[in-house]
């Protein structure tokens, strides 16, 4: 018997097919002499993060149902190299291979496969750098456009929703005390509301405490 694998075909789009995928894997396995436990079958681009189909292969892998994962190419089963290398690592915990039919067998318990290992990780961190580069050039460039970031002054998204009840419950005598208790919030921030409201000189005057 050999060894148990699982198969993962996947394509960008839906007017693609998995089918040519499917077959040259089934073939890759019966050369290589895989027992295939099961074909999963996915849609869904590169940096897609739900791939429901590739989180049941890893289900499969950390039950110890299969000992190798087979595709076509390794940007197949990884969204990036950070992603490969997080995947890879999980995999080899649970001694599961991944194997691509170009000839990339990543095997971590072999000399071979930890080399790899460490090439990909340098990569990964020269990716992380670059997205942070990215993230850091595209703040700074749209700044100098005037694009004011973050949570702007006067912006209160909670307080400005909760500001009705606020007010309804201060118009029935309800102390601020009781009302942030209530609503989750601060006593500070219900007199922030009362505060910044117009009405508020037409209220009763209330127990702050």
């Amino acid at each position: 018997m050999g060894q148990r694998a699982a198969i993962y075909c996947r394509v960008s789009t839906a007017d693609q097919s998995c089918e040519r995928q499917q077959r040259d894997l089934i073939s890759f396995a019966a050369r290589a002499h895989y027992d295939v436990v099961a074909v999963f079958k996915e849609t869904g681009s590169g940096v897609k993060l739900d791939r429901v189909e590739r989180k049941k292969i890893m289900a499969l892998a950390q039950a110890r149902r299969i000992d190798a994962i087979l595709v076509t190419e390794l940007s197949r089963w990884g969204r990036s190299t950070i992603d490969l290398l997080n995947t890879l690592r999980a995999l080899a915990n649970w001694k599961v291979s991944v194997i691509a039919t170009n000839g990339v067998t990543f095997d971590l318990s072999s000399p071979y496969g930890r080399m790899l290992t460490t090439f990909l990780a340098g990569i990964a961190e020269f990716e992380r750098d670059l997205i942070s580069e990215r993230v850091k050039s595209g703040l700074a460039a749209a700044k100098a456009r005037g694009k004011k970031l973050g949570r702007q002054t006067g912006q209160r998204p909670k307080s400005d929703r909760l500001a009705p009840k606020v007010l309804a419950l201060v118009a029935e005598g309800r102390s601020y005390r009781w009302i942030a208790r209530d609503l989750g919030i601060s006593k500070n921030t219900v007199g922030d509301i009362v505060k910044r409201t117009k009405s508020v000189e037409n209220l009763p005057r209330i127990a702050t405490r």
